[in-house]
């Protein structure tokens, strides 16, 4: 029988070991460590990510029935305190690092989106993780609540979070966008929730297309009206020109694009700078924005990310990124492993199966896990 070490050491041979050790030294502060590392604090976080622990308690008591094979992972069982006071303490940097070198891994295997241009599609959003502001006073969002707020660009590239941002619950997703640098004949999608007339202008200049829907309260004027099919559910393909006190930051012309899906009779209308993809294509990269949705309601419901180990803004922040770590690494496993099976059930075979010393790929692929030779005698009634 071929040896195989155990699931989670295979999964964490995806992180170079010195290149992790690198980051480890360059985000060290305060006093040297004795017995315990970053390391083992990063397989502790991450196997309290994989199997659902729910306190650090829960977390300790479950790795030290399995301390006889930490050793294999380089690993030491941390006392609760000791992983307490390392979350605390020691700065959060180290994952954000850790984050960006393994989406450039994801991002070498992500298959392409599905859409026929080439163009690099992006989709922007942010979602608010709710804390208790008596235990978290520190984040302050409102009068008897606190919040963090998770912003991120999905590049729809194997539909990876290629931007994250984490934010104070009162600061506004367009003030981080602003900040964002994306690369040239980029095409970024949008919710109403980041109009702002000056970025547009930013974007055009820029030589970056944006797909968003139009406010309501929007007042413009109509410069040129195309044909449309209505067969494809296309209402209105208009070029037209923003009015109003703020359209002085946008005075580029922009198209308008109506549609009215034909399943829920709701009528949408469209604004993009793109003027060569077709109506029903611009309709059809708006609708792809709801993956970041999906992105989200997912990682809520099977990461932790909203139950924490730690109680202080380094040890919140912790948490979050080993999660968007640990995200990264069952991409990854995906696109290797090219198996059909979600993300949700590719982590429910592995939480069941962590410590088990059996092939990664042979476990997503559902073969039957290798057994001891059957003797025919025994089947046999005498």
């Amino acid at each position: 029988m071929a040896h195989h070490n155990t699931i989670l050491g295979q999964i964490l041979k995806m992180i170079p070991r010195h290149e992790f050790e690198v980051l480890a030294n360059t985000y060290h502060c305060g006093r040297k460590f004795r017995s315990a590392s970053r390391w083992s604090q990063f397989v502790a976080m991450a196997i309290a990510q994989l199997t659902g622990r729910l306190s650090l308690r829960d977390t300790i008591a479950g790795i030290k029935t399995q301390r006889h094979r930490l050793y294999h992972l380089g690993a030491s069982v941390l006392s609760r305190s000791n992983l307490s006071r390392i979350n605390e303490n020691k700065p959060c940097a180290l994952y954000e690092a850790l984050f960006g070198k393994l989406l450039k891994r994801c991002q070498s295997m992500a298959p392409r989106h599905g859409f026929r241009f080439k163009n690099k599609l992006v989709s922007l959003d942010a979602t608010t993780i709710d804390l208790c502001l008596s235990v978290f006073p520190w984040a302050e969002f409102r009068a008897t609540t606190g919040a963090v707020k998770l912003h991120v660009g999905m590049d729809h590239s194997g539909y990876l979070p290629s931007f994250v941002h984490i934010t104070p619950g009162k600061i506004h997703e367009i003030e981080i966008a602003r900040q964002m640098q994306l690369p040239k004949g980029s095409i970024v999608t949008m919710d109403r929730g980041f109009t702002d007339y000056q970025w547009y202008q930013h974007l055009t200049n820029k030589k970056v297309h944006f797909v968003t829907r139009v406010k309501k309260n929007a007042k413009y004027q109509v410069i040129e009206r195309k044909t449309v099919s209505r067969t494809q559910g296309i209402t209105s393909d208009q070029i037209i020109r923003l009015n109003g006190t703020k359209a002085a930051h946008c005075p580029t012309p922009l198209r308008r694009v109506g549609f009215k899906d034909p399943v829920t009779k709701i009528h949408y209308a469209f604004l993009t700078n793109n003027f060569k993809l077709s109506a029903k294509t611009i309709a059809q990269i708006y609708k792809s924005r709801w993956q970041i949705e999906l992105f989200f309601k997912w990682i809520k419901q099977n990461l932790k990310i909203k139950a924490f180990l730690g109680t202080s803004k380094n040890a919140v922040l912790t948490q979050i990124w080993i999660a968007m770590c640990v995200y990264l690494l069952l991409a990854f496993l995906k696109f290797q492993s090219q198996t059909a099976s979600s993300l949700q059930k590719l982590l429910r075979q592995l939480q069941l199966n962590l410590f088990e010393k059996r092939d990664l790929f042979a476990l997503l692929r559902g073969d039957p896990p290798p057994g001891l030779p059957i003797d025919e005698k025994q089947m046999v009634l005498l």
